[in-house]
This record gives C-alpha cells, structure tokens and sequence, in this order.
C-alpha cells in the first residue's frame, strides 16, 4: 500500500503544485483557463489519438467489460438519484448530483495517470469506460435537464447532444485513432513523433490544470460534498468490482483497470455542465474539490488492492 501510495503521490502533487499557483494568484483564473484549453484541445487530443491508432480493435473492444462499466455506473447514477427525490430535489439538481455520484475525471487524471501505474496494457480498458462516459452519461445528463425544462424531448435537445459529441476533443481524438487503427493506416514517423512530445505536455498540464481550477472554487454544502464525494470514492469502485468480478466475468486484469477508473474523483466537466445550465454550481465545485482532497487516500487504496500492493 505504502509503495502505492509513493506511486500516485507525484500526480497529487502535481495537483497540488497547480493549487498553490492559482491559490496564490501566481496563475490568475483566466491563465487557468487558457491552460485547460491548451490541454484539452491540444496535449491531451494528441495523447489520445496516438493511444488508440496504436491500438488494435479487437483486443481493445470487450463487450462485458462495457457492461460491467455501464451497469455499475448506472447502479450509483441511480442510487444518487433516488437519494435526491428522496430529498425533494427538482430533476436538473438531482441530474447534476448524479453525475457527480458516477462520472470521474479519467480524461485529465486517469488517462495520464492509470496508463503510467498500470501500463499500456491498461491504455484500452481506459478508453472504452472513458468513452461510455463521454457518450452515454454526457447525453443523459443533457437529455434530463433539456427535457425536464421543456417538457418533452425535442429535435433541439438531440442536435445539442449531437453537436455536443461531435465538438468534444476527446471524442474526435478517440474516434479518429480508432479509424486509423481499424484500416491499419500508418502514422508516418515526423507526426508520431510531434503527437508523442504534445501529448507528453498532457500528464503535467492537465494535473497542474486540476489544482488551479480548484483554487477558484468556492465550497458549499459540504454535507453534500461528503455524500456525493463517498457515492464517488467508494460507492463506484464497489459496485463496478462487483459488476466486473461476479455478475460479467471480466478479465481480472481489466476489471482492476475499470475498478481503478471508477475510483477517480468527480470530473472538472461536471462543473462546466452545472454553470452552463445555471444548476448548483457551487455544490458542485465543492463536491469536486472535496473528493479530489480525499481520491489521494482512496486512490492509492484501489490500485493496491487491484493490484495485490
């Protein structure tokens, strides 16, 4: 556990190096943002196109991986919403609440960090629940706070969630390396060699990024945070181990990988939904800065356990 721990602490302190920065003001609100850009559009796209050409599609592809990844997702979705009907919460609140509860930050930490831990063996099973949670719960999200505010389900709504796959790097980066992995088209050496020195600036940009964001969060509803931040941390990981070990029988190996994932602390893209909607963006970035704080703990544990350290 300790050597585990001494593994992961460089990508935590990365995280904390970039909250120093904006805390101090030494990286001021809008250089974070321009930061993000750089990483998001740029570094991180060229780290994730060159991981999937190089990829070959039917090693990567694991259909129970995918439902196991799904279902337990799902399992703490639900569970998360259950509690905020419970609590009286309108649906957008309780949709945004949810997505806390299951989706985390795998583009900007567990990507860099998790194919370094695990090795590039685990650069695949990272994807497919990356992608699971780019495609299926970032159009759910959309679809129940559109639909709740107009009643119904319009031709508006399914171009926004079109448009909102399409535009997203991640996706496209994705999607294009695939292709190029599919039909066996080879990167010439110059370009394979530019997207491995961006994509290098994609581990530190995107883990200092996290920490300068977090210094411009504001907290609230910390008894929130800490529900949310536990059906994260800990409920996720339980429920996609038990969905990957005893219900869809996955490969030990890549159900500790999706295990790993799903331990990562809420994603930074929630907070950009809950502004952009104008839904408990406070509670969000608390939920985000609260569970980051703690994913240095339980983090290490998951990993140690998944991987018997």
């Amino acid at each position: 556990m300790l050597a585990i721990f001494f593994k992961t602490l460089p990508f935590f302190l990365l995280i904390g190096l970039g909250y120093w920065a904006g805390r101090t003001r030494f990286f001021s609100e809008e250089a974070t943002a321009y930061l993000t850009k750089f990483v998001f559009y740029f570094a991180l796209s060229a780290m994730l196109f060159r991981f999937s050409a190089n990829l070959s599609l039917a090693e990567v592809w694991d259909g129970r991986l995918v439902a196991a990844y799904l279902w337990g997702t799902a399992f703490v979705y639900g569970i998360a919403t259950i509690v905020g009907f419970l609590r009286g919460l309108d649906v957008p609140t309780t949709a945004i609440e949810a997505q806390c509860a299951a989706i985390g930050n795998t583009g900007f930490l567990g990507v860099p960090m998790l194919t370094l831990l695990l090795g590039a063996e685990a650069i695949g099973p990272v994807l497919l629940a990356l992608a699971v949670d780019l495609i299926v719960f970032s159009s759910l999200i959309v679809i129940l706070i559109t639909g709740a505010r107009d009643g119904q389900i319009s031709l508006r709504m399914i171009r926004s969630i079109a448009l909102g796959l399409v535009r997203n790097p991640m996706i496209v980066a994705i999607s294009l390396g695939f292709i190029c992995a599919g039909f066996a088209l080879p990167i010439p050496e110059p370009i394979n060699d530019f997207l491995g020195i961006l994509g290098g600036a994609a581990t530190p940009g995107a883990l200092f990024a996290i920490g300068a964001s977090l210094a411009f969060k504001s907290a609230e509803r910390i008894e929130v945070a800490g529900w949310l931040s536990f059906c994260k941390l800990v409920l996720h990981p339980a429920l996609v181990g038990i969905a990957a070990l005893y219900i869809f029988d996955v490969d030990p190996f890549k159900a500790g990988v999706i295990i790993a994932v799903s331990a990562l602390p809420v994603a930074g893209n929630v907070f950009i939904l809950a502004q952009h909607y104008g839904v408990a963006p406070a509670r969000v970035s608390t939920a985000i800065l609260f569970s980051t704080a703690l994913s240095i703990v339980t983090v290490s544990l998951v990993i140690a356990g998944v991987t018997g350290g």
